[in-house]
């Protein structure tokens, strides 16, 4: 026991330190929305180490702009729930999936073309995975055309397209109750 004691602090600074040295940067930490803005009237509140809304409509977007990036961000949603995470907006003011690449959150969509795991309007997913009522990961890579979406460890889209190419990020609140947690990038550029 006294050894655990005594390697269990070097243990943590190594992770530290390696998670520091990994490139990633925390834009989200549950704690602030220093670096985000609103947009529309969704009811956007800080709880429990996350960011969450049940009403209204709108986004939280990023004050910086993105290119070439991995990203990696947590949700939970509610079964009725409609979401996304909007990436490389061309209109930060006015965001559609028409003017950026919304990697969708929707388990009920009437049309479930693009659902959940896919690209509204660019890629559907190759793999249905129902995300409601538990917290999920996505992983999300923007380098160039190349567009590569990870649901849960599940890669669901792997797509070339080149609408858009750089622009901020924005967390989409459109229906039912939605939860955002540890939202992480890292620059491929």
């Amino acid at each position: 026991m006294k050894h655990f004691f005594l390697v269990a602090p070097s243990l943590l600074l190594l992770i530290l330190v390696s998670s520091c040295s990994s490139g990633w940067t925390t834009l989200f930490d549950g704690s602030s929305l220093d670096g985000w803005r609103e947009v529309g009237n969704a009811n956007w509140e800080l709880t429990d180490g996350t960011v969450s809304a049940d009403s209204g409509s709108g986004f939280l977007v990023t004050e910086d702009s993105y290119g070439d990036f991995e990203m990696r961000v947590e949700f939970w949603v509610d079964e009725p729930a409609n979401s996304g995470v909007f990436i490389r907006c061309a209109d930060p003011q006015n965001i559609t999936a028409g003017n950026s690449y919304e990697v969708n959150i929707f388990d009920t969509r009437p049309d479930p073309t693009y659902g959940t795991g896919g690209i509204v309007n660019v890629a559907a997913p190759s793999s249905v995975i129902n995300t409601g009522n538990q917290w999920n990961t996505y992983e999300i890579r923007a380098q160039g055309s190349r567009l590569v979406l990870t649901l849960n460890g599940t890669q669901t889209v792997d797509v070339t397209d080149d609408q858009f190419s750089q622009g901020p990020i924005a967390l989409q609140y459109g229906a039912g109750t939605v939860r955002f947690r540890n939202v992480q990038i890292r620059s491929l550029e």
